[in-house]
């Protein structure tokens, strides 16, 4: 505790600094000399860094942060950086590099998975043409490709990305998990399977999660269908329990996600789930990503009614209700992407109806709120959407992947302009 609380005195003096510093440029006594541009982009850096780090915090969390002097303000911290990304400065690449994270992986993952890559591109084709061999701008430029639904054209950058340097191997780990996801949007799953198998003897990360994501995509082949190397499913989600690891005193969500989802395969007669994959990819946003491309939402599509339709047929367990619904949310999501809306809303309502019915798997209801209010939004009724927003937001606790699930709450919330909570709200909302 007396390391946590040093460490935040001195991360809150940095920015004290920047913000100084700051200051001090802008005040009328300030004279520019020969590296004014320099100091320019390393506050533009840091102030930016601050302000669009915090801005993705709730706003409970917020309000604590700027009590301690911090400024959260999402349009401010972005107009920083993306100066100090056009500028010619020593920090521009710095700079250029935290946009392209936040546009390609914050933005998408704790974010409703509609963000334009618009400005990231443009950000990033400076840099490839001019470093055409550098592993790090190939991989973005396979990330942009990726969240833009053109999934063979990721799949070609990143391994690009891999065979353009050898020594850093860390960074072909991580062109390995995006190349296991592209193969899974298109449902090649023993090719996700492989680079899944990658991850887990090469990366220490989280063996947990890769190990599940082995046995997740083997479980997606049909049953009489020869197994790479003769690898059983069962024998795999048993053992992601023995792999849990804690960062700082504490497991990280995922694991607690995927080992929660293997006590089901402890039993002697297991109950398998029907989907994994699938499940595993909502929680990425890779809907978001197959949406984008007819095919790949239709073959997901049949995919899940496939299951639909198996689960009848399946010996009475407990958890029916939950894999039920489970199949409901992922249904709904494909056929949002399809635009069948009317009936992408009768599956997620059918979920927050089940709600008493569900023992195993509570983040489906708020999840299922959250996609609800997505799709009102998609409609532009965001008055429709604000009260399932606040409900998923303040009546769920302490259920699977719940911080991510909050972070995409208040990004709908955000892009709705409305508080997170009804006794805040004086001017309504409005949707942009």
């Amino acid at each position: 505790m007396i390391n946590f609380i040093k460490g935040g005195m001195k991360v809150r003096n940095s920015y004290v600094i920047y913000r100084e510093l700051n200051n001090f440029v802008q005040s009328n006594g300030f004279q520019k000399g020969e590296s004014h541009a320099h100091l320019q982009g390393g506050i533009s850096l840091g102030i930016g860094a601050f302000n669009l780090t915090l801005s993705l915090f709730p706003p409970r969390i917020l309000k604590i942060l700027e009590f301690a002097g911090f400024s959260g303000d999402k349009e401010y911290g972005l107009s920083q950086l993306q100066e100090g990304a056009t500028s010619d400065n020593l920090r521009s690449l710095l700079c250029t590099m935290l946009l392209l994270c936040y546009y390609t992986f914050l933005s998408f993952v704790l974010g409703i998975g509609e963000e334009d890559v618009t400005e990231a591109d443009s950000l990033l084709q400076p840099y490839l043409s001019r470093y055409p061999k550098s592993a790090i701008f190939l991989f973005f430029a396979g990330r942009i490709e990726e969240i833009k639904g053109n999934i063979d054209q990721a799949i070609h950058w990143f391994e690009v990305g891999c065979s353009a340097q050898q020594s850093w191997k860390q960074f072909h780990h991580m062109c390995y998990w995006e190349l296991m996801w592209c193969f899974a949007y298109k449902g090649m799953w023993k090719m996700a399977y492989f680079y899944a198998d990658l991850l887990s003897k090469e990366n220490r990360w989280s063996k947990a999660m890769y190990v599940y994501m082995k046995a997740a995509f083997l479980s997606m082949l049909p049953p009489d269908e020869p197994r790479p190397f003769d690898e059983s499913e069962v024998e795999l989600f048993r053992l992601v329990p023995s792999l849990k690891q804690k960062i700082a005193g504490k497991s990280p969500p995922t694991e607690k996600y995927v080992i929660r989802k293997t006590k089901r395969y402890q039993a002697k007669d297991p109950v398998g789930l029907p989907v994994p994959a699938l499940e595993m990819m909502y929680l990425w946003n890779g809907f978001s990503v197959i949406g984008k491309d007819v095919r790949l939402t239709e073959d997901a599509l049949n995919t899940i009614c496939a299951a639909e339709s198996r689960l009848p047929q399946e010996p009475a367990n407990d958890y029916q209700d939950d894999d039920h619904c489970s199949i409901l949310l992922l249904k709904g999501l494909c056929l949002k992407h399809r635009g069948r809306l009317a009936q992408a809303e009768e599956c997620f309502t059918r979920i927050y109806q089940s709600e008493k019915k569900i023992k195993y798997d509570h983040h489906l209801v708020p999840n299922s709120l959250l996609e609800l209010s997505l799709l009102y939004m998609q409609q532009r009724r965001g008055e429709d959407a604000i009260p399932f927003l606040r409900r998923a937001k303040n009546n769920y606790k302490n259920y699977s992947m719940e911080s991510r699930t909050l972070f995409r709450i208040h990004a709908a919330l955000s892009r709705l302009k409305a508080p997170d909570s009804e006794e805040n709200s004086t001017d309504g909302a409005s949707v942009s």
